[in-house]
């Protein structure tokens, strides 16, 4: 199936929820809509699914326009953040509603339902009632019956957001798989980076009811066309400081200087990007395109560069450490793998790879990022990105 969205915008009196955008999400595939709390992503689904009709713009399924089509006569599936299942049916017949509707025929009906029930890891629960479960036994039930509909688009709405962590590191990796194996339409929408990461597939990066990027997901995670989406997707938060470029070299506060010989010809004011776990307590000995060794600010690029700084605060996630450093260019948040151990206040060096920067001009247009090798510098040559207009 294949949806496309056409000038859609969305408004409801004086407030906009939805700029003019346009979107077609790859057809049997997963699309992420990512961004954070009202970005404009549950509006967007509910134009998808005819809940709602567009103030502008039409909704296309395989070329046929559906703008003004009810959900009702759509064939889709949707699972929301508050899981939804009917309280006097037990698990096995809440599964079983979609194929009941379909007149599906007993053994077979058994089997579909044995089958998801068994995938999802609720298959001894049939015969228990909704109350009698746990949130995320629940949220399974009503993902299963979404699946069972075999709709040809299901759209997701941050269906793991109340969950346990525990419980929603499980789940991902549980639809992981099955979107995998399935030739649905998939849109999910969620806040968190990392999830789309995970899930992989295609992202649409979306802020203030504007749609800014869309694409192969790690095309947009390491390529942002934009400093709002380069903030939009890292988590932690890219770390970001004033600058100004001027041949070839990206001058910081305090004096730090990096090399960037290639920028598109652009100088003036820019914002300097750097992920967390770009920064490291090590320089890089002769990585990057330009060989070389040590740091300081003559290095060649590749080579790292020296940034001192003071502990202000150190936190542990997971199992990595997140670092946070005062320097004279500002506040830089490291990430590093494993439980590390650093004294508040302490000194210590953060050294910064300049083939690990990127660079937004002054209207906050990214004109340098990482060169990353192989298949994903090819996709990069042919993007699938899609801009929102109007706004």
């Amino acid at each position: 199936m294949q949806l496309s969205l056409e000038g859609i915008a969305q408004q409801v009196g004086s407030q906009a929820y939805l700029y003019p955008m346009s979107l077609t999400p790859v057809p049997g595939a997963v699309t992420i809509l990512l961004g954070a709390t009202q970005a404009g992503k549950t509006s967007l689904m509910r134009v998808m699914a005819g809940l709602d009709r567009p103030a502008a713009g039409q909704v296309r399924v395989d070329g046929v326009d559906v703008t003004g089509v009810p959900v009702r006569d759509r064939n889709v599936s949707m699972v929301y953040q508050q899981f939804i299942n009917y309280p006097s049916l037990t698990v096995f017949d809440n599964i079983a509603s979609p194929l009941r509707l379909r007149k599906t025929g007993r053994d077979e009906m058994t089997r579909q339902v044995r089958e998801l029930a068994a995938r999802l890891h609720i298959d001894h629960l049939l015969q228990r009632y909704p109350a009698e479960l746990s949130g995320g036994q629940q949220q399974r039930v009503a993902l299963a019956r979404a699946l069972a509909k075999n709709a040809p688009l299901m759209l997701l709405d941050e269906p793991l957001v109340n969950l346990d962590y525990k419980l929603r590191e499980e789940l991902r990796e549980e639809l992981t798989q099955l979107f995998a194996h399935g030739d649905a339409t998939v849109i999910y929408a969620t806040t968190e980076p990392a999830e789309a990461l995970l899930l992989g597939g295609y992202t649409a990066v979306l802020d203030a009811g504007e749609l800014l990027q869309y694409g192969p997901t790690p095309q947009v995670f390491h390529y942002p066309d934009s400093l709002r989406v380069a903030r939009a997707f890292s988590d932690p938060p890219m770390n970001l400081i004033a600058g100004t470029f001027a041949a070839g070299r990206v001058t910081l506060p305090g004096g730090i200087s990096l090399p960037v010989p290639e920028a598109g010809g652009y100088e003036g004011a820019v914002t300097m990007g750097v992920r967390a776990a770009a920064l490291r307590l090590k320089p890089a000995q002769g990585g990057g395109e330009g060989g070389g060794e040590g740091g300081g600010e003559g290095g060649v690029k590749g080579a790292s560069v020296d940034v001192p700084g003071r502990v202000a605060l150190a936190e542990l996630s997971g199992s990595d450490t997140f670092v946070h450093v005062d320097t004279a260019a500002g506040n830089l948040v490291a990430q590093f793998a494993g439980v590390l151990d650093f004294a508040l206040g302490a000194q210590l060096s953060l050294y910064l790879d300049p083939a690990q920067i990127y660079l937004f001009d002054a209207a906050g247009k990214r004109i340098h990022a990482p060169r990353r090798p192989g298949a994903l510098a090819d996709a990069v040559s042919t993007p699938l990105s899609h801009t929102a207009s109007g706004g």
